[in-house]
């Protein structure tokens, strides 16, 4: 918590899996947050004051956080869903900054911050990671792209809800940051949850497979934070769900197509976290890609039902 935070007020658009969880954040520091969320009573629930209209987030409030699932949402949000329906754009006030916490497009993240600088407003795009667990403690990391002034204005917002935060460079440096963390994470979730499978079919001791692992050159945040969970049957549910995962790398491919760079490893998460959705894994934490590659392999899982990592699926 930092102490310039308490009795600030602040607009929160987006009040779900993360957004939620960092508005618990924000409301625990002493913030006072007035959300906005098109489900009925999930301000309420994550304890903000509720927005009745979307306008309202702008009313008083000096930094307006968005929390979506991707560019579109933005956009709709910022600019209005319809030609008939109002967005941020006609509601926010010189001054007032934006910060775009979702994983959004870095060329849209430009376009809408060209069009909020002519009003006078400040928009960040502000990328996240660290996924469900590092937002519950306020343990997340945030790659910040847009003018130095405005972060250091809106640096206070941060402070309930982030461990780490690095300033990128102009807009849409943050989003752009995000996209290549998150293509990284998709390639070693998906390439780790297959070896483990292989391993199992191996008839490996899995907790000793990953000790090799993360002591040798095949080590990532998915073999040192993830499986030694999972082997023991807990996914740490919560977090990016498969559809998720999918759509961030898709993502990245755009991304890096607009850049002139080819993108030669992006089959590999594209399919696994594919089969997973297809498989009935969509909506649930892309680490249970496992049990999807697992299936995939005859019925493989990772532990027995007795929490066991030992031994042989077949």
């Amino acid at each position: 918590m930092t102490e310039s935070a308490a009795g600030r007020l602040v607009g929160f658009v987006g009040l779900g899996n993360m957004g939620g969880r960092m508005t618990r954040r924000l409301v625990a520091a002493g913030v006072r947050v007035v959300g906005y969320d098109v489900r009925a009573g999930q301000a309420e629930s994550v304890g903000a004051a509720p927005a009745p209209a979307l306008g309202d987030v702008c009313a008083g409030t000096e930094v307006v956080l968005l929390s979506l699932p991707d560019s579109r949402a933005v956009e709709a949000v910022v600019f209005g869903a319809r030609p008939e329906s109002d967005g941020l754009l006609d509601f926010a006030r010189p001054g007032q900054v934006i910060i775009d916490l979702s994983t959004s497009a870095p060329s849209s993240t430009q376009r809408i911050h060209a069009a909020l600088a002519e009003r006078g407003v400040e928009y960040l795009d502000a990328g996240i990671s660290g996924g469900a667990a590092a937002a519950e403690k306020g343990t997340l990391t945030i790659m910040v792209g847009g003018s130095a002034s405005a972060l250091e204005s809106a640096r206070w917002v941060f402070g309930p809800i982030a461990a780490k935060i690095v300033a990128m460079g102009d807009s849409g440096a943050g989003h752009s940051t995000k996209l290549l963390n998150n293509f990284l994470n998709a390639v070693t979730l998906a390439a780790t949850a297959e070896v483990m499978v292989a391993a199992r079919k191996a008839g490996l001791d899995l907790a000793a497979v990953l000790d090799v692992i993360n002591s040798s050159s095949g080590v990532s945040y998915a073999s040192t934070n993830r499986f030694p969970h999972i082997i023991k049957g807990d996914y740490l549910e919560g977090g990016l769900t498969s559809n998720l995962m999918t759509k961030d790398v898709v993502a990245y491919v755009d991304h890096v197509r607009e850049l002139g760079v080819p993108c030669l490893n992006a089959a590999g998460p594209l399919a696994s976290f594919g089969a997973a959705a297809n498989l009935g894994y969509g909506e649930v934490i892309s680490n249970r890609v496992v049990d999807a590659i697992g299936d995939l392999a005859g019925g493989v899982r990772l532990y027995d039902t007795d929490g066991s990592a030992e031994g042989n699926a077949q």
